[in-house]
């Protein structure tokens, strides 16, 4: 395993051998902004899916369709970040970080503009479907930069860094998109998303520079591409963590589709109502995300932090569905939203250390392993969500009951295939 410190010792020599300047030498001058950049990117799911939240029962009447229908407009642009990314990933490991990213950024503001004028609900899930296929790339692509540069404890504190930037746009995201509402219908959330596509990609075209020289891509094609997943998925441990921050997304995600109608619909609140719940939830996910990177990572082992936040996640959705199913009686929002916000804090260590570990396991595929990572999440949570809505607007159990099953499955994931315990064995089996 290379030590856990700062900027990939490795990556600096070969590069400087080659006669390019070190990529992190490139990142270093640029500083703040190329940072603010990769948040900017890691922001591109709670933008394009938690500024819409509010107006899922807007659209329900204003494209006269069902609930279950309107959520699969969510479970398209999740299907195509999940989709996106497999292709994007090795296509980064091959051509470079700068050219698939721009490239996706332009589809994908064009697909978000076609969203805004969509006639009807399938209209819209398949421009949704077009929006998260081309967005894959700025998801896929962060991580890969992350891991360019950096390696270990130095790693795993930069996604807690994304995470506090990337977690604003949840936060902010609904909050605008409620707002949004009092002076416009959902068409509007489109346009505004649009124009911050737009403004994103103008950024990075301007000021990310390239950070994986010639000298480190591949040279192969979809064969490599595939061979390097496979070798990748053979590894038990990365397997494992893949999994485990997967399910423990399916379970983050089965909240981000039902909340606004349980939130709205079962319990009566607003639009800004639910705006203001679910960016506390946020508020929460990113303190706790911080405190993991800036507290807990150096000092607890990674593994260590996982088990603990896989369990506190597992237990508060034990807990929502003893509340939802009516095992206490009648319980109002409030007992429900608390439930929420503990879960949605766990993740603050859950998913940044899951990532982190699975990332360790690799070196000289960082592309292909993050789109097997976020493939693996996008496509689990694509598959929760139309779920929750199986049983009607009426009832919050199905949220609950799918929180608490991906939490299980997780946590099994983790103990099973990862063995934390065995922190030598991973350590000798990690990719040189």
């Amino acid at each position: 395993m290379p030590e856990q410190g700062a900027p990939t010792p490795h990556l600096e020599q070969r590069t400087a051998a080659a006669g390019t300047e070190p990529p992190a030498a490139a990142v270093r001058r640029t500083g703040l902004l190329v940072t603010l950049l990769l948040g900017g990117l890691t922001a591109t799911p709670p933008l394009a899916m938690d500024m819409y939240l509010p107006s899922l029962p807007e659209v329900t009447d204003s494209l006269r369709a069902p609930a279950a229908t309107v959520q699969l407009t969510l479970t398209a642009c999740l299907l195509g970040m999940a989709l996106g990314q497999l292709v994007v990933g090795p296509m980064s490991d091959r051509w470079g970080r700068r050219r698939p990213l721009l490239a996706g950024l332009l589809v994908y503001v064009v697909a978000t503009a076609l969203c805004a004028l969509a006639p009807n609900v399938e209209f819209l899930v398949g421009f949704r479907l077009v929006q998260g296929l081309a967005g894959a790339a700025g998801i896929v692509i962060a991580r890969a930069v992350v891991r360019d540069l950096y390696d270990g404890v130095a790693m795993a504190r930069f996604f807690s860094t994304l995470m506090l930037i990337g977690g604003v746009a949840p936060i902010v995201a609904p909050l605008i998109g409620g707002q949004i509402l009092r002076v416009t219908d959902w068409r509007g959330v489109f346009v505004v998303l649009t124009v911050i596509g737009a403004l994103l990609a103008a950024l990075v075209w301007a000021r990310l520079p390239e950070t994986l020289p010639a000298a480190e891509r591949h040279t192969g094609g979809v064969t490599d591409a595939l061979h390097s997943m496979r070798r990748l998925l053979a590894d038990l441990p990365f397997t494992g963590y893949m999994l485990t921050g997967g399910f423990a997304f399916a379970a983050l995600f089965a909240y981000i589709s039902a909340s606004p109608f349980v939130v709205q619909e079962i319990y009566g609140a607003s639009p800004q109502t639910f705006s203001l719940l679910f960016g506390v939830n946020s508020v929460g996910l990113v303190v706790v995300g911080q405190i993991n990177g800036k507290v807990l990572v150096g000092r607890v082992g990674l593994d260590r932090v996982l088990g603990v936040g896989l369990l506190t996640v597992t237990a508060a959705a034990a807990a929502l569905l003893l509340m939802t199913a009516g095992v206490f009686g009648e319980v109002g929002l409030f007992p429900v939203a608390a439930g929420l916000f503990v879960l949605m804090s766990a993740m603050g260590v859950t998913l940044p250390n899951a990532q982190s570990l699975a990332l360790l396991r690799t070196r000289h595929s960082a592309g292909s392993a993050s789109a097997l990572l976020g493939t693996s999440s996008f496509l689990i949570g694509a598959v929760a969500s139309p779920l929750v809505g199986m049983a009607g607007e009426g009832t919050a159990v199905p949220m609950a009951v799918i929180q608490l099953v991906a939490a299980l499955v997780a946590l099994t994931c983790f103990m099973a295939m990862c063995r934390p315990w065995n922190t030598r064995a991973i350590a000798e089996g990690a990719e040189n």
